[in-house]
């Protein structure tokens, strides 16, 4: 099954389980009343602003529609949105040098500089940026997976846990690294979620720039 019909498919059991009809949320969406049909059969692609919307009605998150995640398989494990979400804040998105020196030469005030930004539902603080993942060190075969080109929202004043998704700059390299943070007994590690990647011990030579608190992806 190709992207376009698993996205279709994922549509039309949340829809079900509403209990509304494809005319239905058609017109709620105010769209035309072929065009439930058609993203269904996976004839047309769902972007990210046509989930926003089918999400509002269907009182789920848009990335339930998007995506094929491990931890939703089931309907039964899928809760509802008690209060629609709205828009909060947009943030800046940086390339990984950008982010590496975060806090040397891109305080907010160099932001109006950077001309690609995108909003985010998650509640923040006023320092954020979005970084675009490359490569698969952080693609996994199970659970929660970042593939190449996802977008991942950075909360510069979140407080890194273990277990927190984490960007980091290691001193000697230019370049901000986004990974898993494993604290185990007293020491501390920068674990890929692709077990094919090795775990790297950090010690002095690391630098904790934000928490990862949100993440997107256009599919299409």
């Amino acid at each position: 099954m190709d992207k376009k019909a698993e996205v279709g498919l994922r549509l039309k059991q949340f829809r079900k389980k509403q209990g509304i009809s494809q005319k239905d949320l058609a017109d709620m969406c105010g769209w035309g009343p072929s065009r439930i049909s058609n993203y269904e059969s996976g004839i047309r692609s769902i972007n990210l602003d046509d989930a926003d919307i089918l999400a509002k009605y269907l009182d789920i998150k848009p990335y339930q529609i998007l995506f094929d995640d491990s931890d939703l398989t089931g309907l039964s494990n899928v809760c509802s949105v008690k209060s629609q979400p709205c828009y909060q804040k947009k943030f800046p998105v940086l390339s990984s040098v950008q982010a590496g020196y975060w806090t040397e030469a891109y305080e907010p005030n160099s932001k109006e500089d950077i001309s690609e930004w995108y909003a985010t539902t998650e509640k923040t603080s006023s320092n954020c940026f979005w970084l675009r993942v490359y490569g698969d060190s952080m693609t996994s075969s199970i659970g929660v997976s970042f593939p190449e080109g996802t977008l991942v929202l950075v909360d510069t004043e979140k407080e890194a846990k273990n277990g927190s998704l984490v960007v980091a700059k290691l001193i000697d390299v230019n370049e901000a690294t986004f990974k898993k943070l494993v604290i185990d007994t007293g020491h501390n590690y920068l674990k890929p979620l692709n077990p094919q990647y090795p775990t790297l011990p950090i010690f002095d030579n690391c630098r904790v720039i934000g928490v990862v608190i949100d993440a997107k992806l256009k599919l299409f």
